[in-house]
């Protein structure tokens, strides 16, 4: 048995805080919202973003950010775009030997770094970080349902121990020692998510989907592997499998906004609607750091100009069934 510290009370630290307790650990839940944590406690539940899955009295709900002192493990289960804000407050209160966890998938909007970079930027030095990424949908995880994730740690001594900890019969954690392309996979098919449900708004079938997919894998693998990921991480969990899960599933946010823009709503008013989208932000981090780095992304730069542009979505693909043949296999740089 384990304490855990849970930073953020959104859909997926209340499903990890659910099935942490239900194993026998003891888990408290921070939130920097009051309000959030008197709705739950008054509700049983976070009807807005976990409704019917409830919340144990035994989870401890708090506002207080110290209570990271007490924890051996504290989970970062916050929005991308607030990550380097709550990480600065965790840090004042953090032990030297807690593991920091981060589930978190996207990249800085403004740097283009990735979440543990971020991490290392604003907690002490030598903070144990692991990243925790996969095929892990919220509602899923909260009703015991069996999944399968993937602990990636610089340290492997470090992702060692969330797998000994975290595992259980139905949250079965593997180990992968390259963190970047762990980090960079769960990213970056928030992109190709918000195209896929584009696609579905737009009336399309499965041919389309399967052809999205498989060319958006390679798209990742491409620039992942550019910045020093294994390709062979690619086609695993973080990579072919989460983005199986975020294109196919109406659990997944960054589907259901790319629904409402391929029925003709503007892009940001459907990440207003929906919530909170990674693939938004992603997509435009994504873009500029493809360009950085000098690799060939036709369909996040199609994105992109959908997002950012004004670009129509039936311009876009267009644009895109329109480019010059090529080998499938041909591996494309930019000049």
């Amino acid at each position: 048995m384990a304490d855990f510290t849970i930073l953020g009370m959104g859909g997926f630290g209340l499903s990890l805080a659910v099935m942490l307790n239900n194993f026998g650990h003891n888990v408290t839940v921070w939130s920097a919202f009051e309000q959030e944590v008197e709705d739950i406690r008054r509700d049983g539940e976070n009807k807005q973003k976990l409704p019917g899955v409830k919340v144990s009295d035994e989870i401890r709900l708090t506002n207080d950010i110290s209570l990271v002192k007490d924890a051996d493990i504290v989970i970062f289960g916050i929005p991308t775009r607030k990550l380097r804000e709550v990480a600065k407050k965790a840090a004042l209160h953090l032990s030297a030997n807690t593991v920091v966890v981060n589930t978190g998938k996207g990249l800085e909007d403004d740097t283009l770094k990735r979440m543990s970079e971020v991490l290392e930027e604003e907690l002490p030095a030598d903070q144990p970080i692991v990243v925790l990424s996969g095929p892990s949908h919220a509602e899923e995880v909260a009703l015991g349902m069996p999944t399968t994730v993937v602990a990636a740690s610089k340290d492997s001594k470090y992702s060692d121990y969330v797998q000994s900890i975290m595992s259980n019969n139905t949250f079965r954690i593997y180990i992968n020692n390259d963190l970047v392309g762990c980090e960079l996979g769960g990213s970056l098919k928030n992109v190709i998510a918000l195209c896929a449900g584009i696609c579905d708004g737009m009336g399309f079938g499965d041919n389309t989907k399967a052809a999205l997919m498989t060319r958006g894998i390679t798209e990742i693998a491409r620039l992942g592997v550019a910045l020093g990921g294994k390709a062979e991480t690619f086609a695993g969990l973080t990579g072919i499998g989460d983005l199986i899960v975020t294109c196919t599933s109406m659990h997944s946010r960054n589907r259901r906004a790319g629904i409402l823009i391929g029925q003709g709503t503007d892009p940001e008013q459907a990440v207003i609607q929906v919530g909170t989208v990674e693939g938004y932000i992603c997509t435009r981090a994504a873009y500029n750091l493809a360009k950085k780095v000098g690799i060939d992304m036709p369909i996040t730069d199609q994105c992109y100009k959908v997002l950012f542009e004004g670009l129509s979505a039936k311009a876009a693909v267009n644009n895109l069934m329109g480019r010059p043949k090529r080998h499938e296999a041909e591996t494309v740089w930019v000049d």
